[in-house]
């Protein structure tokens, strides 16, 4: 005759070795376990060790009570880890929208303004090439100025100067 506690170390050990098996079957077909699984398959352990529970010897209230702080404490971490997540897209995104911006605006400051740039045909990059900015575009994801009538990265200029300024 088994006793209680090993019955449960059976189905615990039972349990365990089919969720693990389920997350590599996840992780070979591309997707994430659920964390949803994890707190069911807590709760079911806990009134699986209720149910069998070996009646002369009950278990003690701080045992139940210590399992469902340790259980809460991780339901708020995989919620707060969400929510950071969550919060760390956001950000990302912002900082690329900001990024954007700045390079649309560092453009169209340039429009007015007398540069030098590197040329970009010249392979020894000795020779530059001097005008004002005339018009300033954005193709490909970067700023384009146009001096004369050829058009320039924004990362080929190497002075600005102020027209007004002399």
């Amino acid at each position: 005759m088994t006793s209680v506690s090993s019955e449960i170390t059976n189905l615990q050990n039972q349990t365990a070795l089919s969720k693990l098996a389920e997350e590599q079957a996840n992780l070979k077909a591309g997707r994430n376990p659920s964390t949803a699984n994890d707190s069911n398959m807590f709760l079911t352990l806990m009134l699986k060790q209720l149910e069998n529970q070996d009646p002369t010897e009950p278990t003690d209230n701080t045992q139940w009570l210590s399992q469902l702080a340790q259980y809460s404490s991780l339901e708020q971490m995989t919620q707060m880890n969400e929510g950071l997540s969550k919060c760390m897209n956001w950000m990302s995104s912002m900082y690329n929208d900001m990024s954007t911006n700045s390079e649309i605006t560092q453009t169209l400051s340039l429009i007015g303004k007398e540069v030098t740039l590197k040329d970009p045909e010249d392979t020894e990059g000795k020779k530059t090439i001097s005008g004002t900015v005339s018009e300033a575009s954005f193709e490909d994801g970067t700023g384009k100025v146009k001096v004369g009538d050829k058009y320039y990265s924004i990362a080929n200029i190497i002075t600005v100067k102020d027209k007004t300024i002399q």
